[in-house]
């Protein structure tokens, strides 16, 4: 795999021994005396061994050198990893250290949808405030897809049949957590969270945000001020449609099985 070789080597090493190759200045069977030469003196092992490998798989020189090329090429076009992965933290500021704030980065993901969002957590405390954004959102592009996977509690010792939790749940998160006024997301729940026996009983307890397949916001917060604004809490943002998409499918499986259900 191409992908795997050569990783301790920059763009410019690349360049350099492309250029030894076509040249004449490095050749069969690429020993690490002459590639020291040519490139850093920690990196010419690995180098030489990756040339190595390409030369037992029938590569020639000049196949080498294209090859190598080509690897540089991919390289200048991937994405650096902090320009896709941004640090998100709640909690008292430290020198030197560059990171976005859980509260600001969550009202963004929320203002910036016009697809769809999906959102999992586990715990809610004065969810007005940190749904308005959302909610706000949902009322002024209508047709956006929002769905909230979210924890139903079961007391320790509280044997409330199940439908009436989550009754319950229901009425308190329209009349108290969600904004006034605004269109209802689509509520889902593990019916795990429900049992009456302990050692079966489960909780929802990730916390993630995606939106419009694309972004995706996963952190150790919830959907509180708390965690939002004064806890000490470090998540990440990163902007994947590969990742999103395969927690959106992983949520939408949950659901089709029936292994997370609607609240009613």
């Amino acid at each position: 795999d191409m992908t795997a070789r050569f990783q301790n080597l920059s763009e410019r090493d690349l360049q350099e021994i492309a250029l030894a190759i076509r040249s004449g200045r490095l050749s069969r069977p690429f020993a690490t005396v002459t590639l020291k030469r040519i490139v850093a003196g920690d990196c010419a092992d690995s180098a030489a061994v990756d040339l190595q490998w390409l030369s037992k798989n029938g590569f020639g020189p000049e196949q080498v050198a294209v090859a190598l090329d080509l690897l540089r090429m991919e390289r200048r076009e991937r994405p650096l990893i902090e320009d896709v992965i941004e640090l998100v933290t709640t909690g008292p500021d430290v020198s030197g250290i560059s990171n976005r704030d859980t509260s600001v980065v969550v009202r963004e993901l929320f203002a910036a949808a016009t697809e769809s969002v999906l959102a999992s957590g586990y715990a809610i405390h004065q969810g007005r405030r940190v749904f308005q954004t959302l909610a706000d959102r949902m009322l002024e592009i209508p047709q956006l897809k929002v769905r909230l996977f979210l924890d139903i509690q079961r007391g320790q010792g509280d044997t409330t049949i199940e439908r009436d939790l989550i009754r319950r749940f229901s009425e308190r998160f329209r009349s108290h957590q969600w904004p006034k006024d605004r269109p209802l997301p689509d509520l889902f729940f593990d019916p795990r969270s429900l049992e009456t026996d302990t050692d079966r009983r489960a909780c929802l307890h990730a916390k993630c945000v995606v939106i419009d397949n694309e972004r995706v916001f996963i952190s150790s917060a919830n959907f509180t001020q708390a965690a939002q604004r004064r806890n000490l809490e470090v998540g990440l943002q990163i902007r994947s449609r590969d990742v999103a998409d395969r927690i959106v499918r992983y949520f939408n499986g949950l659901v089709e099985k029936k292994l997370l259900t609607p609240i009613t």
